[in-house]
């Protein structure tokens, strides 16, 4: 299976007046960005992302769990407006269907929660899980390399960098990083609907930009 996409961590709001696409909904409660705080509730998060829309059957096929647990965290999920559900998928009234609430995904802002010591203990809860969460789909992706043949395993990257910037640069860098992936983002979209009738796959893009003193 492809790596799912994941647009949802965007933490820093994209500042580009140009940014191309939906923007990233800004978290700003407490309680809403706990709800991420259950690592199972990211994946199928990211699942559902990729997919645009499914049912909870289909996911927890993806996820290795029952059903039910899955329509539990996807009601949590739809109770903070993260998901919602998506009825015209739906060829009866048995099923079920649920899509993203929001296309461009989520971000959120440390310095908005790390007031206390639940937002803050909160916020590394939450940003541990994404970190968990991305290196077991990329390892994921490893195991996986030689059976996607040597067009996409040559096509893949892996690249580090150690820059000297100042905190507004290190920001503007990642304004930038992001409006990059929201162009290109915008473009697979628009050739996909236009029936070019190329191969394509989903693709997962992790940055991380931080600073370290060695």
């Amino acid at each position: 299976m492809p790596a799912p996409q994941d647009p949802s961590p965007q933490e820093p709001a994209p500042r580009d007046p140009g940014y191309p696409g939906p923007r990233p909904e800004q978290v700003t409660e407490l309680a809403r960005l706990k709800a991420f705080t259950n690592p199972l509730r990211m994946r199928l998060y990211r699942l559902l992302h990729a997919a645009g829309a499914a049912t909870a059957s289909q996911l927890a096929e993806q996820v290795d769990e029952a059903p039910s647990l899955v329509s539990y965290h996807l009601r949590k999920l739809a109770e903070h407006d993260f998901v919602a559900e998506a009825p015209e998928r739906a060829r009866d009234g048995r099923e079920r269907w649920w899509r993203v609430a929001h296309e461009g995904g989520f971000g959120f802002r440390d310095s908005e929660f790390t007031g206390t010591p639940e937002g803050a203990a909160t916020t590394r809860a939450v940003m541990t899980a994404l970190a968990e969460t991305r290196f077991e789909q990329y390892r994921h992706y490893l195991a996986q390399a030689p059976a996607w043949g040597a067009e996409w395993s040559d096509a893949a990257a892996s690249s580090e960098w150690v820059l000297d910037l100042t905190a507004d640069e290190l920001a503007e860098m990642g304004s930038d990083f992001e409006a990059l992936a929201a162009r290109w983002r915008e473009r697979s979209k628009a050739a996909a609907g236009s029936g070019d009738g190329r191969e394509r796959e989903h693709v997962s893009l992790h940055l991380y930009s931080f600073p370290f003193r060695p």
